[in-house]
């Protein structure tokens, strides 16, 4: 019998207030407190984004590398975290070479396989599509004079947040223009507007305390992440359709799955870093 206090029992906007507010504490609290909290919480969070990659795409009839491919995403994130830290060279970084190189040797001696290389193109997109972009998340938190600076993470995570919550409270009170109706019906540019207005107040205050980088480069990021974390949304909307499933999982009540919560920063942070190191 369930509790009668499980979140299961909230309405489903209930239940993604619930998440949000959680998530966010637990994300913010261990950014901040120190740099190797932050690796330990999004390693976590890489994981089982990854392996929710992998798991939906079983469900295509896909056969990835769940267990390994997982592994080489966790290690190159773990690479990035401790070569920014200065613990070790960058040279460290061709062993990855070899390691995405095994999965055709694995695969090799996977008899069961009718088609292989479609099974070896999943697992290095899983780690194209999730790992990478988490890496580089470690990279954006270390671009200004090699050092860590949560501001950077968390200002990002804020106007995301701020984007995602306006374009989804919008979307429901005046969606009707239909954005992308193709990949995603429900997506509208009410929605998109509410959550750009949102984004811009809350990037207009993180660029009045967050100093670490000055006011025009947050309302840079600020525009990267509204229109490259629309396009992860539509883009991870897509590959749902592709599969016929709604949520990509079932470990975020009121959210869905890990991907359906941090697609937008999949495609955003590679663009927020070459912005960073560039400019």
């Amino acid at each position: 019998m369930r509790s009668r206090f499980s979140i299961s029992n909230y309405s489903n906007l209930a239940q993604r207030v619930i998440t949000a507010l959680l998530g966010a504490v637990v994300i913010i609290t261990s950014t901040i407190y120190s740099e190797w909290s932050y690796y330990a919480t999004f390693a976590i969070i890489l994981g089982f984004t990854q392996m929710e990659f992998y798991k939906l795409s079983g469900l295509d009839g896909m056969l990835p590398l769940k267990s390994f491919g997982t592994f080489v995403g966790l290690l190159i994130f773990t690479f990035t975290f401790l070569e920014e830290m200065k613990i070790i060279p960058i040279a460290y970084y061709f062993l990855v070479f070899p390691l995405v190189s095994m999965i055709f040797f694995i695969k090799l001696y996977r008899k069961s396989d009718k088609k292989p290389f479609t099974g070896i193109a999943y697992t290095i997109l899983g780690i194209f599509y999730v790992a990478i972009p988490f890496s580089l998340l470690t990279v954006a938190a270390f671009s200004v004079d090699k050092t860590f600076h949560f501001e950077i993470i968390i200002g990002s995570l804020f106007i995301l947040w701020a984007s995602d919550s306006g374009a989804f409270f919008a979307g429901t009170k005046f969606g009707k223009t239909k954005l992308f109706e193709r990949v995603s019906p429900k997506k509208s540019w009410e929605g998109s507007l509410g959550g750009a207005f949102t984004a811009l107040v809350v990037t207009y205050f993180i660029s009045k305390n967050f100093t670490v980088l000055p006011e025009w480069q947050w309302f840079c990021i600020m525009t990267i992440i509204i229109i490259a974390g629309t396009y992860g949304d539509l883009i991870e909307s897509l590959f749902k359709r592709s599969i016929a499933i709604k949520d990509s999982g079932k470990g975020l009540p009121g959210h869905g799955g890990f991907m359906d919560r941090f697609d937008g920063l999949l495609l955003s942070t590679p663009f927020i870093v070459a912005f960073l190191k560039i400019f």
